[in-house]
């Protein structure tokens, strides 16, 4: 890629603030059928997987330095994992399953506890976890850009990954927020108004820590490592705490849903196998 890393990480927002938009406005278009959804899911969860430890994890090794940057990357990595559990618990924001035919589908092996019917107000914490996450997300990507642009005039493939994965998670999260609202009786308006300031959390959080991240007395360096450390550790909990179980305790299609899960992860990996050398050995 030719474009410089700011001009990269603009086409980025625009195009995760499209998807976004789009995926809040999906319900009402499509129907989207529990198979569908549990695909998206499998592919989001490898891909997220292996953006975290072939992109986000070797980059913040790197940029922390060849004394201390293992301990440091682990170290960040356990705080993001842990941070990011803690938002699930306190706000359980992912609703991913939006199709009708739940029922005939949902042959988990785990008891399965049925919620009562949406209240007016339930959006509102699912929706403020899920700002609270799409802005780590953006911070995610505003960092993996910043590590791209050190000591490059142009971007590699780097950041291509981390925004793959965003991209491709947004209208899940969007169509979450939605479907809620609809099912607690808000109108149009208020469901459109919404999708509107959801899909602008991502490319916020990512501007902000772009442009301000130099405001800051620490080093640029340790700051951007610290939190690409601390992005893979939440795109790991993402994954493996949130979005693979949900697969996992499904027993019908298991064989395509693990394919999709393993192309997420040839995905990533293929897009760290294009990005030049110097990106990784520093």
């Amino acid at each position: 890629m030719l474009a410089s890393p700011t001009l990269t990480l603009f086409v980025y927002c625009l195009a995760i603030a499209c998807f976004s938009l789009v995926g809040g406005l999906l319900p009402g278009w499509v129907k989207m059928t529990h198979t569908r959804t549990q695909m998206v899911m499998s592919l989001v969860s490898g891909l997220m997987l292996g953006v975290a430890f072939y992109h986000l994890l070797p980059h913040s090794i790197v940029l922390s330095g060849p004394r201390n940057g293992i301990d440091n990357a682990v170290w960040w990595v356990m705080v993001g994992l842990i941070t990011m559990f803690l938002l699930l618990r306190m706000f359980h924001f992912h609703q991913h399953d939006f199709s009708s035919d739940e029922e005939g589908h949902h042959d988990h092996a785990h008891p399965h506890h049925h919620e009562p019917a949406a209240h007016r107000l339930s959006w509102v914490g699912i929706a403020l976890g899920l700002a609270l996450h799409t802005l780590i997300d953006g911070v995610a990507l505003g960092a993996v850009m910043l590590g791209e642009g050190h000591g490059h005039s142009t971007v590699s493939m780097a950041g291509f990954g981390v925004f793959l994965a965003i991209l491709l998670h947004k209208p899940l999260d969007a169509m979450s927020i939605t479907t809620i609202m609809e099912a607690g009786g808000w109108d149009r308006t208020a469901r459109a108004t919404t999708n509107v300031l959801f899909a602008l959390m991502c490319p916020l959080g990512a501007v902000l820590f772009y442009f301000g991240v130099d405001m800051l007395t620490l080093s640029r360096d340790a700051i951007v490592a610290a939190v690409l450390a601390f992005s893979a550790g939440a795109f790991i909990c993402i994954a493996l705490s949130d979005l693979l179980p949900e697969v996992h305790f499904h027993s019908h299609d298991r064989g395509k849903l693990t394919l999709a899960f393993l192309l997420g992860i040839v995905i990533a990996y293929a897009i760290g196998a294009v990005e030049p050398a110097a990106m990784h050995h520093g």
